[in-house]
């Protein structure tokens, strides 16, 4: 009979057998320090950080496409302007692209609330319900006391947080194409300053394959992503234009963009896309079977088709990668939802290859 502490023989021939368990309590608690200290600059510095690390991680997949372009001859300087400007053109050309039928939709939407909440007249009783029986939780709970005076105080206008908004976004933009330009001029640069410091031969290769290691898997990863998300996005535009919603350019670009953010993005796809048929669609069913079929989308690609493509490359546990989109969206808004997932999987990579980090990357293992 097993005692608790015993591992059963399937569990003891899947431990790593060199792996270290950091057993000096202060070198751990130095460790969860400098994490700490870490995390604190990537919030407060974040409006300067997240446009280099968006700016880090565009490189690792666009560095394959500059060595293409340097074997045509072409020199470093005008492959990555030329990959800057194609992929600035295309952002600027699919922006103008879908401005109209956004604005449209946003006209639409005020006129369209009535009609919205007739045709949700059935959720009614349920909702009073709740609301009846919050009220009386709420009468339960609260304890008469002094009344306490209120004051408003007035804000800016919304003319003065979106110029900010606007300021603010203009700026890590410029930021992260400038960063972007220069590090797809420096290539390996770092990566050979660094071979040169390091005393020891093992310490040398072992740089070089962790380097090689995280461009090959983020590149994978995003350009995988990419496609499949790209043909997510053809998909929908194809039910909505089927189901009469109406703009399928706007709907696939939308599902193709929300499809970055694992799990979260497919729900409030799901969610914008009922509230697309409700409005534009008569018969109520019919209403629903663009976001019926768009979860079954997701459900195939989702769940299958990307999961296959990129098991050999990652494992990671899916707790984490829900806590990392929670944590890092908490951080750093939608950007840092889409970066959660390469930030984890970089970790993974390095802790890996570094052996008192081992243990750490085997905790992240899905």
């Amino acid at each position: 009979m097993e005692t608790p502490n015993t591992l059963r023989p399937d569990i003891e021939a899947e431990a790593l057998p060199d792996m270290i368990v950091p057993s000096d309590i202060r070198s751990v608690f130095q460790a969860g320090q400098f994490l700490l200290m870490l995390l604190a600059a990537c919030y407060f510095a974040g409006e300067i950080i997240l446009p280099i690390v968006l700016a880090f991680v565009l490189s690792l997949v666009l560095q394959p496409l500059m060595r293409l372009l340097e074997k045509l001859h072409l020199p470093r300087s005008l492959a990555a302007l030329a990959i800057i400007v194609v992929l600035g053109g295309s952002i600027v050309g699919l922006g103008a692209a879908l401005s109209g039928p956004a604005v449209s939709w946003a006209q639409k939407l005020p006129e369209g609330l009535p009609r919205l909440q007739e045709r949700l007249s059935f959720l009614g009783k349920p909702i009073h319900t709740l609301q009846t029986f919050l009220h009386q939780a709420e009468g339960l709970t609260q304890e008469k006391g002094p009344a306490v005076s209120t004051v408003v105080v007035q804000g800016s206008g919304w003319s003065d947080k979106l110029l900010s908004g606007t300021r603010s976004i203009a700026s890590g933009l410029f930021t992260t194409v400038l960063v972007l330009f220069f590090l797809l001029i420096a290539g390996d640069i770092f990566l050979r300053r660094l071979v040169e410091i390091l005393p020891r031969f093992k310490d040398k290769r072992k740089a070089v394959d962790i380097s090689q290691q995280i461009e090959a898997d983020i590149s994978a990863y995003l350009t995988t992503i990419t496609v499949m998300n790209l043909g997510v996005g053809i998909a929908t535009g194809i039910v909505t234009a089927a189901c009469g919603v109406g703009d399928p350019v706007l709907w696939g670009t939308v599902a193709f963009l929300l499809n970055y953010v694992p799990i979260l993005g497919p729900m409030i796809g799901v969610t914008i896309l009922v509230f697309a048929g409700l409005l534009s669609v008569e018969t109520l069913w019919l209403a629903f079977v663009p976001a019926g079929v768009y979860v079954l989308i997701h459900v195939v690609e989702g769940e299958t088709i990307t999961p296959m493509l990129l098991a050999k490359r990652f494992t990671i546990n899916p707790v984490l990668v829900i806590l990392a989109l929670v944590f890092w969206y908490w951080m750093w808004g939608i950007l840092g939802a889409i970066l959660a997932v390469p930030m984890l999987a970089i970790t993974k990579i390095i802790c890996d290859r570094v052996q008192p980090l081992a243990s750490f990357g085997h905790f992240i293992e899905g």
